[in-house]
């Protein structure tokens, strides 16, 4: 799995987590939403993802910008 890849799992599954835990546990979590959509958002247009440098930093191939 490339690193682009990976990001846009691990955020897809931040974003599922964080909306499931505001369901059964208080709406608050919906804060972490809104950080991961806004940490995507800023990357799309400044390149910038601190998972992308950590995930580089423990050798994941990386790929193909999106």
């Amino acid at each position: 799995m490339t690193i682009d890849r990976f990001v846009m799992a691990f955020a897809g599954a931040m974003i599922l987590a964080s909306v499931a835990l505001a369901y059964a546990v208080s709406p608050y979590w919906l804060i972490l939403t809104a950080f991961v959509g806004l940490n995507m958002f800023q990357a799309a247009f400044t390149g910038f993802c601190p998972l992308a440098m950590i995930l580089k930093r423990l050798g994941v191939a990386p790929g193909a910008a999106f």
